[in-house]
């Protein structure tokens, strides 16, 4: 059901891209949209991954850099079934962390140092679970076209600005305000659907990949105060990258999170809080000692 809604969604952004190119140059227009969301969909699929990598300066950690952390992952990875992905890190002190990558077998987990600094052993395990969940369900190649179709139909805002008046336009000046005003808006309120159900299915499946719901829940509370404190520069500078991070490392005082991609950590923390058969916040940042790790795991990136 999740993933036919996110393909119903997707097709909602090919309309939107489709119904802008129609109203700045009729079916000319249309046919120059649909060229350009093909295109950009290609250039998304096969380089994403390292654009998204290189634009948040991530670089690469070896097993000799970190054996704790490679030996952490690798076992996550087995408990969910896929290959190993690469390791990097991010240098900002803000913690969060994203997956890249068009596949499981060519996927990329990115942290960052505010991570491993600030949060406690099994919260970064659930971190880690909840960055392997979307790769096993697909999710970075699915994020990775809607950002590319939202920033197109974002580019087609503007040249609904400059060209949207001309003859093959069938609304006139005002199918060029249209898409102006109403594409980036509507192309904003399907990312943001589109993200919320899928981080909750990571936030499930990651629970069931660490074996302890309640290690995600208090990473997640500890995440969200921690973003709205310390800045990200890099995510500030680029935005459209924002839906990639566990959480919003956008601070809460902008006025673009009123479309903000990300679901209320709150309503996050109590599902997991179910999931773990606790209750309320405060039971979210209680540790827990046994579960499949047997008990607390030595600093994995030691």
């Amino acid at each position: 059901m999740a993933y036919a809604r996110t393909a119903l969604l997707l097709a909602a952004l090919t309309a939107i891209f489709l119904a802008g190119g129609f109203l700045i140059g009729g079916e000319a227009g249309m046919m120059i949209a649909l060229v350009v969301a093909v295109a950009t969909n290609a250039f998304a699929y096969w380089n994403s991954d390292r654009l998204v990598l290189r634009m948040h300066g991530a670089r690469p950690i070896g097993p000799s850099d970190a054996p704790g952390l490679h030996r952490m992952v690798s076992e996550l990875a087995g408990r969910a079934g896929i290959p190993v992905p690469a390791l990097y890190l991010i240098e900002t002190p803000q913690p969060n962390a994203f997956a890249t990558g068009r596949n499981p077998e060519n996927a990329a987990v990115a942290v960052t140092r505010g991570l491993l600094e600030r949060l406690d052993d099994q919260e970064v395990i659930g971190v880690i679970a909840h960055e392997l969940a979307h790769v096993r369900n697909h999710d970075t190649l699915i994020m990775t076209i809607t950002a590319t179709l939202a920033g197109a139909i974002g580019m087609l805002a503007n040249f609904a600005f400059f060209f949207g008046r001309g003859r093959d336009n069938p609304l006139g000046a005002v199918g060029a305000l249209l898409t102006m005003l109403l594409a980036p808006v509507a192309a904003m309120l399907v990312q943001f659907a589109i993200s919320r159900s899928r981080e909750f299915a990571a936030d499930r499946t990651g629970a069931e990949i660490c074996g302890e719901p309640l290690w995600l829940a208090s990473a997640l509370e500890r995440l969200e105060a921690s973003a709205k404190r310390i800045d990200n520069h890099v995510a500030e500078a680029n935005p459209a990258s924002a839906h990639l991070f566990i959480v919003n490392p956008l601070h809460a005082r902008r006025v673009g999170n009123l479309f903000s991609t990300h679901p209320s950590t709150a309503e996050r923390v109590a599902r997991l809080c179910a999931l773990g058969g606790a209750t309320g916040a405060t039971a979210a940042r209680g540790r827990t000692t046994g579960g499949p790790w047997g008990g607390r795991p030595g600093r994995p990136w030691g």
